[in-house]
């Protein structure tokens, strides 16, 4: 063998690069194979992208309806080169941080395709890599609708968010966290969006109280949804695509799909490896994410859960702590937020209220609309709202719900709270700063028992 390594980790995305970085901060000779570039897709074609197009199109939103707070922006216009630009520049400043992690804690990069061995071990271009322990870390990969193949103007997300000009009209099939994020973007930029959903709401995966809120808020921005409605026939020409949705037909100029991801094993050779798959081509793993092969442990997209980054990087911790023998803990799928960075933002974890009802359990529920915190007047952020699902029984928080502009901040003091056990009434009695929109959360939390302030 040319080379050995304690631990080597097959892809560099939000899941490999932390994993291979712990790996090295507990004193293991380290190696992360990525065939593209430091961050993985997550850094360089999915969430940093779509997070910095959002981002460019909340400015722009103020700057063109800004006049009730005081702001005239005279003619504001996007200028979608430089927004390109900039998509990019961000990634690549990012891509550069992780690789200057990986330099600062020795971490060697290989720049190629990883696959694994019967044995084990790593086979990247010719040469053959000896692994104490291999992480498998390759993320997750674009699932086109049946009868529909991307390619032209049917595009997947990275093809949304990297779109050569600013479309005039654009439809979006899947109404899930992208979907969501890329209608939410485009509206705002001023693009007729068709969102279509074959489930019969938006955002199927979050609780129908906060998807309702949501679906009001989009369609005030003028986007048209279509749920209940699969897609059942698309004609991409060169210059549009036709497609067929319900009753209903539309003509756009790019079509974007999505509705789904798959697991990114194709190049893995996990057979031969003895690493074993289920439902959805997902790999099978224990609790410290080891798989059937003792040695290989998988992470992130390729395992069950959520496809979330911030899974990932927690997973790809436990994963390398394992293997060094420091004490660890498994992730708690149950504690892994969901967050959704369209406008109005929506962000939770746990069980939606049908979801705790379906276990038997003596529900209580706690909602309040972010309109009743001083501080959502000030922060023009006065549609949203804060759901808390409660055990009625013994206190303990089910699940907990935002809908707002900073949602996707202010779960994290719910996650902490159901971390560290804490019920609905010790988060009722904590002193929270005003005026801020984490007072909404106060007040939902006295709203389970019928006492909330604002209401």
């Amino acid at each position: 063998m040319a080379d050995a390594y304690d631990v080597i980790v097959i892809g560099g995305g939000p899941g490999g690069y932390v994993a291979a970085i712990r790996a090295a901060q507990l004193g293991q000779k380290t190696a992360v194979v990525e065939k593209d570039k430091p961050g993985g897709r997550c850094l360089n074609y999915a969430c940093i992208p779509a997070k910095t197009l959002l981002h460019t199109a909340e400015v722009f939103d103020h700057a063109r309806n800004g006049a009730e707070l005081g702001v005239k922006a005279e003619d504001a216009s996007l200028d979608w080169d430089a927004l390109g630009k900039r998509r990019a520049k961000v990634s690549e400043t990012l891509a550069g941080g992780v690789k200057m992690l990986w330099d600062k804690n020795k971490v060697e990069m290989i720049a190629d395709e990883g696959s694994l061995t019967a044995e084990g071990n790593l086979q990247a271009g010719r040469k053959t890599y000896e692994a104490g322990a291999v992480v498998l870390a390759t993320g997750s990969v674009a699932m086109p609708i049946p009868g529909v193949e991307f390619g032209g103007r049917v595009v997947d997300t990275w093809g949304a968010w990297s779109l050569p000009e600013k479309p005039a009209k654009i439809a979006v099939v899947g109404a899930g966290a992208s979907g969501a994020e890329i209608a939410s973007a485009y509206t705002r930029f001023g693009t007729e969006v068709l969102l279509v959903e074959m489930l019969d709401q938006i955002l199927p995966a979050e609780d129908k109280d906060m998807a309702r809120v949501v679906e009001r808020h989009f369609r005030k921005q003028g986007i048209t949804i279509s749920t209940g409605t699969p897609v059942e026939k698309v004609e991409a020409g060169s210059d549009s695509v036709k497609l067929s949705y319900g009753d209903q037909t539309a003509e756009v100029d790019y079509l974007c799909i999505a509705g789904g991801r798959a697991p990114d094993t194709e190049a893995l050779n996990v057979e031969e490896a003895g690493v074993k798959t289920g439902d959805g081509g997902r790999i099978e793993i224990d609790e410290y994410q080891r798989t059937s092969n003792e040695k290989i442990y998988a992470i992130g997209d390729l395992v069950r859960g959520p496809a979330l980054a911030h899974k990932a990087s927690e997973e790809g911790v436990v994963a390398v702590e394992r293997i060094a023998g420091a004490e660890t803990h498994p992730v708690d799928i149950r504690l892994v937020a969901g967050a959704t960075f369209c406008e109005p933002q929506v962000a939770s974890v746990g069980l939606t209220e049908a979801q705790a009802k379906e276990t038997g359990k003596d529900v209580k529920v706690g909602g309040f609309k972010l309109g009743g915190a001083g501080a959502s007047v000030v922060y023009d952020d006065r549609e949203g709202l804060v759901k808390i699902v409660a055990d009625a029984e013994y206190g303990e928080i089910l699940g907990a719900h935002v809908v707002g502009n900073r949602a996707c901040d202010m779960i994290a003091e719910l996650v902490d709270t159901m971390a560290l056990e804490g019920g609905y009434q010790e988060l009722a009695r904590i002193v929270h700063p005003h005026p801020t929109m984490s007072e909404a959360i106060l007040d939902a939390a006295r709203a389970v028992d019928g006492w909330a302030i604002h209401a």
